[in-house]
């Protein structure tokens, strides 16, 4: 259930600083490009606002994690908010150590949003930290991320 894993987000202490929820209501809802959209969301994560982010995507929101990530299971395809917190989001401070995403440059083209950067921290299993290349590309519906495809340069972070 999702409310059970989200309780669970103490895990993440050491990747975010703290949570914090936000209300929305029909009064002071904020109508958003879809670029506006994910910067949001990216500034939200890396403040550790992991409510706020969970709430740009869709129900069904389908996530594709780069397959060599150490905490990838077959695919690397989660499907909803709960499988993306429990398969992607809370094992990031299992593997790393102060991960963080750099968002260099976000730009959209009609439906698609793709974010270029960088993700940092320190590997635990070598203790190198590592700065890899990374981009999203994200697909945008009614206000709501649809898809996630990512690509990581995984050789930086694993080495």
């Amino acid at each position: 259930m999702l409310s059970d894993t989200l309780l669970n987000l103490n895990l993440l202490t050491d990747c975010v600083s703290h949570i914090q929820v936000i209300e929305f209501s029909p009064f002071n809802s904020i109508v958003m490009t879809n670029l506006e959209l994910l910067k949001q969301g990216y500034a939200n994560f890396t403040s550790g606002n992991i409510e706020a982010v969970i709430a740009t995507w869709d129900p069904q929101l389908e996530w594709h994690e780069s397959t060599g990530m150490p905490f990838v299971e077959g695919d690397g395809i989660y499907v909803g908010p709960e499988a993306i917190l429990t398969n992607v989001i809370m094992k990031l401070p299992v593997f790393f150590d102060g991960f963080s995403i750099e968002v260099n440059e976000v730009f959209e083209a009609g439906d698609k949003v793709v974010m270029q950067g960088y993700y940092t921290g320190t590997n635990k299993a070598t203790g190198k930290p590592f700065k890899a290349n990374a981009i999203h590309i994200w697909t945008v519906k009614d206000g709501k991320g649809i898809r996630c495809f990512q690509a990581a340069d995984t050789g930086a972070i694993l080495s």
